[in-house]
């Protein structure tokens, strides 16, 4: 892999993990892995919840886990691609103020 390219992959990880990690991201997938989350965990573990069996933690904490992530792999595909759009409508402005 030629360096610029690794370069670039190691700034768009960069930019990835810091997405991931602000700008409102971790707080709506919190919301959002409470919510699902919880209507999984009822209709997973149901036996669990009304006394018949065990629950599997395990199982529960892996349930919360997946709608979490989930949402904020979504988030930040998201605000990739918006960025990446920003960057060519900036460098096409850029190119026609070059040509005027």
């Amino acid at each position: 892999m030629p360096l610029s390219r690794f370069a670039h992959s190691v700034r768009r990880c960069s930019e990835a993990c810091e997405l991931a990690v602000s700008r409102g991201t971790p707080r709506r997938a919190a919301k959002l892995a409470l919510v699902v989350g919880t209507l999984l965990v009822l209709i997973n573990q149901w036996e669990a919840v009304t006394g018949e069996a065990t629950l599997d933690w395990l199982k529960v904490l892996l349930t919360y886990c997946v709608p979490y992530l989930v949402s904020t792999y979504t988030s930040v595909s998201k605000d990739l691609y918006l960025m990446r759009q920003s960057r060519k409508a900036q460098q096409e402005i850029h190119r026609e103020a070059e040509k005027s």
